[in-house]
């Protein structure tokens, strides 16, 4: 049987709707808009089209919404005085600076100024810190995980108890989503394995996976053979392999491929993410659901 295609276009679309109706209940009984602003150093194509990308669904979802462009040669000192002045900002309820940011600047430095009430990325070391204990002190989780959190839940795949095998250990993806995965939760409880290039038989462990993460940035790397049959298989890969014109501009595009076989994959897999439009769309809406939660938090709004 064919795997349900767990389509991140669709549920991203769903938790947008969700997002619009509560800001405007936020804004009719208390008043309250959510603010994000999105800082930009220089004029890095691609960080341009992503950060045009956020402030576009930011603006759809009636955010008080600002595009903050710095020149390339804004001084480290200067960035860092911009950020202190929107954690002063009332109106401003999550911060994102765009990274890479030029080499001049210490992004770690600029990263951990931000104010953790306003971190909607969830990558500061307090935001960190919370997710490790969980619970009512975690505030923001990381956007790409929580996003393979969403989509695991609303796939209906049951977590509590579940075995759960990442590969991967990064900060941005692997880590994070094993321990969301094992928190005492609704969406989690489960029992999680973390693997990585220094596991031995990676593929034995694969195999044990009711749901399996993938996110090692290495084009099919998993197996079919390594699928558990009827699993929930989420790839979170996105691998630039070639070029191709694209049938409706006839423009060069990119041909992305996941961490896993997904044709051979999703004759075996119960539900299984493709790429691109899997993991991809979740990732911004989930930057807005987090500003949506900051500026509850700021305004004691339950």
């Amino acid at each position: 049987m064919t795997a349900k295609i767990i389509s991140g276009k669709e549920v991203a679309q769903q938790i947008r709707e969700e997002l619009k109706k509560e800001v405007a209940e936020m804004k009719e009984k208390h008043g309250v808009v959510p603010g994000l602003v999105t800082i930009l150093v220089g004029e890095d194509p691609a960080s341009i089209s992503y950060v045009t990308a956020k402030q576009k669904t930011s603006h759809e979802l009636d955010f008080h919404s600002i595009q903050d462009n710095q020149p390339p040669d804004v001084s480290e000192e200067a960035l860092l005085q911009l950020i202190d002045k929107y954690n002063n900002d009332p109106q401003i309820h999550g911060i994102l600076v765009q990274l890479p940011l030029p080499k001049h600047i210490d992004e770690k430095k600029v990263l951990n100024a931000i104010d953790p009430d306003k971190d909607v990325d969830g990558f500061h070391p307090v935001n960190v810190g919370r997710l490790m204990i969980g619970g009512d002190e975690a505030k923001f989780l990381p956007c790409t995980p929580a996003g393979i959190q969403e989509l695991i839940v609303r796939a209906g795949f049951e977590t509590s108890g579940a075995e759960v095998v990442v590969v991967g250990r990064s900060n941005i993806v692997g880590k994070p989503i094993a321990n969301i995965m094992l928190q005492k939760a609704a969406g989690a409880n489960a029992t999680v394995t973390i693997v990585h290039t220094r596991t031995k038989d990676m593929a034995a462990h694969c195999k044990r996976a009711d749901i399996l993460v993938v996110a090692a940035g290495v084009p099919d790397l998993v197996k079919p053979e390594w699928i558990k049959p009827g699993s929930c298989v989420i790839d979170v890969g996105v691998n630039r392999v070639g070029e191709k014109i694209s049938e409706k501009t006839g423009k060069k595009i990119a041909i992305l491929k996941g961490d896993v076989n997904f044709e051979a994959a999703k004759e075996i897999a119960g539900a299984i993410t493709p790429v691109p439009g899997g993991v991809g769309p979740m990732t911004i809406t989930m930057l807005m659901k987090n500003t949506v939660k900051a500026a509850k938090f700021a305004n004691n709004i339950q």
